[in-house]
């Protein structure tokens, strides 16, 4: 059996957020009457978390958490004393990495300035934010409750309070963009310098508003105009592209996001969240999600209810699931990684890489799985070509 315990990360999920943006496809859930029940979020968060531990125990066992992600919805919903019991809780439950990556989400809307030196103390080493645009006009298209100079100023007041790991997330392809009005979005990002870029298109999701009506997107020709000319100045700029839309200045790449496309392990709690785990001894790979709905997630209080669902990874699937993550980096990764993260053997991928390589789509790279430049044009099809 080639299976092995990956790295092992935590995902905790906050649905809340202010307003639902039209883009969203998200677990989100806008804001309406009564406050959510914040400090009783926490409780059954840590609930949840115990019942996983108990459920997985073999698998985790000696196994250390190597990075924590808040995601949302708006994490930066909940005060730092909030996020400072969640973490400590963690912790008490579960051996952190010394240098462990602890991100959260943010909206540059929702953050009280003067609260980051809190996330701070509360041991939140990284903020993303969610900026979308420098352009007003196009922030208000896409629903956003931020301005672009309290983008600006929020990742200043951060910096101010001692953080120099940050990620600004970007999209392109916005309603009536053109070439000039993306690079001119790169152009404001730079110039905050943040350790990291996030920089995708927007597609319109099933079931969300822009789905059901549509806003007018530049196409395709002109999209991809827009992604190749903020790829070179983004380079110009010192910021390595690592991932399909992820750039880092040299070292501070995202660990967390870094795991899930190495086909990593990682717990998810709260409404919605999902997770993966890796048990050398059965030599399966498990996915487990949680309920969706807050409510629901709640009235579960940490039992049975709160599991949404739960199964091994039929073998079959695991070549498309492993390559869906994978070939989104770059640099690619190491050939011999597919049996250990999967427990298949090389074989079972051997007539669909070599026909992926016959056209061109992947490096012949010996003991190597890249995406060639024409592989990246067109990586869905790349993907598919590992289904079953």
């Amino acid at each position: 059996m080639n299976l092995r315990a990956p790295p092992l990360a935590l995902y905790v999920h906050m649905p809340w957020c202010v307003k639902k943006c039209p883009y969203c496809d998200f677990n989100s859930h806008g804001l309406r009457g009564e406050p959510p029940p914040y400090a009783e979020y926490i409780d059954h968060l840590l609930a949840d978390l115990d019942g996983d531990l108990a459920d997985f125990a073999q698998a985790l066992a000696g196994r250390t958490i190597a990075s924590v992600f808040f995601g949302g919805g708006t994490p930066s919903l909940f005060a730092p004393e909030l996020i400072a019991r969640l973490l400590d809780g963690v912790h008490a439950r579960l051996p952190l990495a010394a240098a462990a990556e602890v991100t959260l989400e943010t909206n540059p809307g929702t953050v009280e300035h003067g609260r980051f030196d809190g996330y701070l103390a509360a041991g939140v080493n990284r903020l993303s934010f969610g900026i979308q645009s420098f352009d007003d006009d196009k922030l208000r298209r896409l629903g956003r409750i931020h301005s672009a100079a309290e983008a600006a100023d929020a990742v200043k007041a951060a910096q101010d309070a001692g953080y120099d790991n940050l990620n600004l997330d970007l999209m392109y392809a916005l309603p009536q963009q053109d070439l000039e009005g993306a690079l001119a979005d790169i152009e404001r990002a730079i110039a905050l310098q943040p350790a990291h870029i996030s920089h995708y298109q927007l597609t319109l999701e099933p079931n969300t508003a822009f789905a059901a009506n549509p806003p007018p997107l530049p196409d395709d020709d002109h999209a991809w105009s827009m992604q190749e000319a903020c790829e070179l100045r983004l380079a110009a700029a010192g910021y390595a592209q690592y991932e399909v839309s992820a750039y880092a200045q040299p070292g501070r790449r995202c660990a967390h996001n870094l795991n899930y496309w190495e086909f990593g392990d990682y717990l998810g709690i709260g409404a919605g969240a999902h997770g993966k785990l890796s048990d050398p001894h059965s030599g399966a790979v498990r996915r487990r999600w949680k309920t969706r709905h807050p409510r629901a997630y709640l009235e579960a209080a940490g039992g049975a209810a709160r599991i949404g669902g739960d199964q091994a990874v039929p073998a079959a699937e695991l070549p498309f699931e492993y390559m869906l993550n994978a070939l989104r980096l770059r640099e690619g990764v190491p050939l011999s990684a597919f049996a250990e993260r999967t427990g298949l053997p090389p074989a079972a991928i051997e007539a669909p890489l070599a026909t992926a390589r016959q056209r061109g789509w992947l490096s012949d790279e010996a003991g190597r799985l890249r995406a060639t430049e024409l592989g990246q044009r067109f990586l869905n099809d790349v993907i598919a070509s590992f289904m079953d």
